[in-house]
């Protein structure tokens, strides 16, 4: 263990009837010592991101909440009806007993670590468990660690045996070579001590507030409607093309090559909910998660229907995508610069008057949906306290590249220390929002460069 205070049982038991928790073989768990945590979220972000997890919603949850609450000495609310509500949206007062979500997933929780530990993370240093009979999980060091020292009673002192002094001159190198260490000592110290302060604390003070409350940051992405050729589309092409399209692979790789001049009707192409994402916004939100996890803050990424405007009321959110997320465009509607149809093309728009506006285009001058398309814009808006009451990130391009841009910005100390290097001296605890131009080449965008600025 690592250090401690209270074992899980008396802070969070799940009322089951183990014969494990009876008969109390569950360890004690302990509180960690604060230069500690990064190593257990560390860990964490390792497990979430294994093939035990990745695609297993419902025990993300549940494991980076009852960590999150472990870590920052919430574990008292550990409780099963805390847990339905808050991670599965169970009325407040919901029956347990008729209702076993979370004894269910804690017990699938369980299994999953178990295979993580057995193949995975068989290498941690530090594991992390979530005892039988209680929902409070547990730190453990792999390593054998040190036996603790055991107070005894004090024999009687053996007799002292005294050195035969130094001559003087080896007293003198003796002492000198002391000092020497001692400078030599406190040099590094100091020298460490620079070090860190020169480590750019800005992405720690652009993302500070989202650590005002052990809520995850909740990354936001919208789900497009997507529609897709249906299985009678792909037999009708089959019966002049055999052999082609015949396994699902090839239908989700490659695009049907229809004539243009061929009639579809709309029941040949079908609502396809499992699709939609857009890649721009999932380059932005891979960037975003691992600043935050370089930070120590744990973050979870809800997708399309996945999260609501109860959930953003709730969390620190950081919102994704443009023209394509409506969480954006109710946002950003009434900020300095905001996203705008215009012209059967897309553009962001200064809203005052003679305000400047920014479309997406070419060097030539190419209409935003022309060939020749290699700048793009985007807009980042740092929101302490926005319509929904919660911290809040903005961080949307005209186009993906724009929004893989957008993500860039807001997870690279340079880029931020850039643009806030004439900020006000109260940005911190200002509202701010950016106007960003990148170079994109082959689609992919180049680093941004701050084209507009407004704090308030």
């Amino acid at each position: 263990m690592l250090a401690g205070k209270m074992t899980s049982q008396e802070l969070c038991h799940d009322g089951s009837d183990s014969s494990e928790a009876a008969n109390g073989s569950v360890q004690p768990t302990f509180a960690l010592a604060s230069e500690q945590e990064p190593a257990v979220r560390l860990e964490l972000q390792r497990i979430l991101s294994s093939r035990f997890f990745k695609t297993a919603g419902r025990s993300r949850q549940f494991l980076q909440y009852v960590v999150e609450h472990r870590l920052t000495g919430h574990a008292d609310q550990l409780k099963e009806r805390t847990i339905g509500a808050d991670v599965f949206q169970r009325p407040a007062d919901y029956a347990t007993g008729d209702d076993p979500v979370v004894r269910v997933q804690a017990g699938e929780v369980r299994r999953r670590l178990e295979q993580f530990y057995q193949h995975e993370g068989a290498d941690s240093a530090i594991r992390i468990d979530l005892p039988v009979g209680s929902y409070c999980p547990e730190f453990h060091r792999t390593s054998e660690a040190p036996p603790p020292q055991v107070l005894q009673a004090s024999p009687e002192p053996a007799p002292t045996v005294e050195a035969p002094p130094a001559p003087a001159g080896r007293a003198k190198l003796l002492w000198i070579l002391g000092a020497v260490a001692a400078v030599s000592l406190i040099l590094l110290a100091l020298s460490l001590a620079r070090q860190h302060s020169n480590q750019r604390p800005i992405l720690r003070e652009f993302w500070a507030p989202v650590f005002n409350t052990p809520q995850p940051a909740l990354i936001c992405l919208a789900k497009g409607v997507t529609y897709r050729p249906t299985a009678q589309l792909y037999e009708h092409y089959r019966l002049t093309h055999p052999g082609t399209f015949l396994t699902e692979v090839e239908k989700s790789s490659d695009p049907l090559p229809l004539d243009p001049n061929e009639t579809v009707k709309w029941s040949d192409l079908g609502l396809y909910s499992d699709y939609g994402v857009a890649t721009g916004d999932v380059y932005s939100a891979i960037r975003i998660s691992g600043a935050l996890g370089q930070l120590g803050k744990s973050a979870q990424l809800r997708i399309g229907s996945d999260y609501s405007f109860q959930d953003l009321r709730n969390s620190p959110g950081i919102i994704i995508g443009a023209f394509n997320n409506k969480w954006t465009m109710n946002l950003i509607s009434n900020l300095r610069f905001a996203f705008v149809e215009q012209d059967e093309g897309f553009v962001i728009r200064e809203q005052v008057a003679h305000g400047r506006v920014w479309p997406t285009s070419g060097e030539s001058g190419a209409a935003w949906a022309g060939t020749g398309r290699d700048i793009d814009y985007a807009i980042m808006a740092r929101l302490m306290d926005s319509n929904t009451g919660q911290f809040t990130i903005l961080a949307a391009g005209l186009t993906g590249a724009g929004t893989a841009a957008a993500g860039e910005f807001i997870s690279s100390p340079q880029l931020l220390e850039s643009a806030y290097r004439d900020a006000p001296s109260n940005w911190k605890k200002s509202n701010s929002i950016f106007v960003l131009k990148t170079k994109v080449t082959d689609g992919v965008s180049g680093p941004p460069s701050v084209v507009a600025s407004y704090y308030w």
